[in-house]
């Protein structure tokens, strides 16, 4: 039985609540994010106060939540053109992707994840990977993580195990697996302080957090709020 995970940590809504499912299933769990140079940055200062908040608020957690590792991986932000990564207007590429897709960053991701967790004797990665409700990335897909376990757990010599607690979860359901972890206090901490838009704007606070309101993460994330008001909210 596995006691200790590592959680992809972004500051994001998702991974927000990959935390919460974490720590109600291991003793002990650390975190890691990633600096790329993410045109919506300000998730980086966004993850930090709310590992700080969560501390305060649930104590049952504080206990199991350890330490927490960032990582410059501004290399992928130069190697990359994308509306993620520079000022361009977001739009749908010939492929039918959004131009916010950034190739190879999931990989790279769980790669340098596993390579901590490996130092760390830590057995088990943690990811709000999903296809069910996405913009279509093709490294969120369920195949895609299964045969990044099997990669990583042979090029390390060990079993390495990714869980993805979103995969078949839409928006919605999101909010209600919080509701379910948390209650009302975590989703008001989601609410307030974790970053989800693209554009990186704080400046306007909706019924379900920070954004502009009109990038595709926004639209997820509001069609799903509100879809969890209407039909699952207690």
């Amino acid at each position: 039985m596995h006691d200790k995970a590592l959680v992809l940590f972004s500051g994001g809504q998702d991974s927000a609540t990959c935390l919460a499912w974490a720590l109600e299933r291991y003793a002990r769990v650390e975190t890691i994010g990633f600096d790329y140079g993410q045109r919506h940055g300000v998730e980086l200062e966004c993850r930090t106060r709310f590992l700080a908040k969560l501390r305060e608020s649930f104590a049952q957690w504080a206990a199991k939540l350890a330490d927490d590792h960032l990582l410059d991986l501004s290399v992928l932000g130069r190697v990359s053109d994308t509306a993620l990564t520079t000022a361009k207007a977001i739009e749908y590429e010939r492929n039918g992707l959004p131009n916010t897709f950034v190739p190879g960053r999931n990989i790279m991701f769980f790669t340098l994840a596993a390579a901590v967790a490996y130092r760390r004797g830590i057995p088990v990665l943690v990811g709000g990977m999903c296809e069910t409700d996405y913009s279509g990335y093709p490294d969120c897909r369920d195949d895609t993580l299964k045969s990044l376990q099997v990669t990583l757990g042979l090029g390390l010599d060990t079993r390495m195990v990714i869980e993805t607690p979103l995969m078949w979860v839409d928006k919605a359901g999101t909010w209600a697996m919080a509701q379910g972890l948390g209650g009302h206090a975590l989703l008001e901490l989601i609410k307030e302080e974790t970053h989800t838009c693209y554009l990186g704007d704080r400046s306007t606070r909706h019924a379900w957090g920070y954004g502009c309101g009109k990038c595709p993460a926004c639209e997820l994330r509001a069609k799903g709020y509100a879809r969890y008001e209407e039909e699952l909210a207690p």
